[in-house]
């Protein structure tokens, strides 16, 4: 099985809804990973249902660019999403009360993983977190940091899109914080 990542642009809009459109995907199809972006409570367009004006200004934000995440591709097939950018990007982490700033560093935040149900369990997210590093170093990020769930015994994965702090330790993330006893903030050095 090859994993590929690459940056959501224009041209791959159709395999990012392939994803959310996926089984296991329905909570992600309510957010269209607009949710952290946003701040306070969030409006319909008119004539819309929040989760179509989500996925209309998600579509605004990939056709006005940078890429506002990555895909995963096995074997060319659409498997797996992550959202990323800078940590002013996301206007609800600024005012959570568990994912507020820990200090002044600019860093990239990681917020969100949608794998659908039939590719779970094959280090799909995994794969979209190193590539994830990957791309936040190359555009001069110094600092990635993420907020997973950090749980005694395993949770329902269509609520684990912040991940498991597993998967950030074995990549090499270190807890920076924690307001809450099962959700850190973790960051990783990209330089």
């Amino acid at each position: 099985m090859t994993i590929a990542i690459e940056p959501l642009t224009p041209a791959r809009w159709g395999d990012f809804e392939a994803v959310f459109a996926a089984r296991g995907c329905s909570i992600a199809r309510g957010c269209w990973c607009m949710a952290y972006r946003e701040s306070g409570r969030t409006q319909a367009d008119p004539g819309c249902s929040i989760a179509d004006s989500r996925k209309r200004r998600m579509r605004a934000l990939v056709d006005a660019g940078p890429p506002p995440g990555l895909l995963a591709y096995v074997d060319g097939q659409p498997a797996g999403w992550v959202t990323l950018g800078p940590r002013g990007d996301f206007a609800r982490l600024l005012r959570s009360p568990v994912m507020k700033p820990v200090d002044a560093q600019p860093v990239w935040s990681v917020v969100c993983f949608v794998v659908p149900k039939a590719w779970r369990g094959r280090g799909i997210a995994h794969a979209l977190l190193h590539g994830a590093a990957a791309y936040a170093r190359e555009r001069g990020a110094i600092w990635l940091e993420a907020y997973p769930v950090d749980k005694p015994q395993r949770g329902a994965d269509d609520w684990l899109w912040h991940g498991p702090l597993s998967m950030y330790v074995k990549a090499g993330f270190e807890e920076v914080a924690r307001r809450k006893p099962t959700r850190p903030v973790v960051r990783l050095a990209l330089r």
